[in-house]
């Protein structure tokens, strides 16, 4: 695995599964499938918040909140509320959300679920959803700048480049 980009003199923070990071500096997550990369905005503030979620629903585990979208969500908006956000005024942009495994057929499409579950949470928390890069059959790494004005870079599989 490459050595994390420096930003403006500042090391990117890695973002694993289930982890997720609040503050200004810059982070990363990669190998995005089924999973999403949810990053939280406050252009106020320029502060933000991302995290790797792998599942819609924690079924009532509490272990490790990144890893769900019930959990993961709610947790990032109180700690963004806590250091002066305010929930109207947080942008949202999520990524990921591949159907990976699509020969089991539709009904196991975690990626899909995964997307949905957060566009739930989100609008329940009054956070506007302003851009996504979620579907189709490949993974994702997404790059989060939140000094530069919230900027998600998205690095595909494939190749190709998307910025939200």
């Amino acid at each position: 695995m490459p050595e994390p980009a420096t930003f403006r003199n500042e090391q990117a923070s890695m973002i694993g599964i289930g982890e997720y990071r609040v503050g200004s500096f810059p982070m990363i997550t990669i190998g995005l499938g089924s999973c999403i990369g949810l990053t939280l905005y406050d252009p106020n503030l320029k502060l933000g918040a991302m995290v790797h979620i792998m599942l819609p629903e924690s079924g009532g585990r509490a272990d490790r909140p990144g890893k769900y979208a019930d959990t993961a969500v709610p947790l990032m908006v109180r700690e963004l509320v806590a250091l002066g956000c305010k929930n109207r005024s947080i942008v949202a942009k999520i990524a990921g959300g591949a159907c990976m495994f699509e020969y089991f057929g539709t009904g196991l499409n975690i990626g899909e679920r995964n997307a949905e579950k957060v566009r739930v949470l989100l609008k329940e928390c009054h956070i506007q959803l302003c851009a996504e890069d979620v579907g189709g059959k490949v993974g994702r790494s997404v790059t989060f700048l939140p000094a530069d004005s919230g900027r998600v870079m998205i690095r595909r599989a494939d190749g190709s480049l998307n910025n939200l």
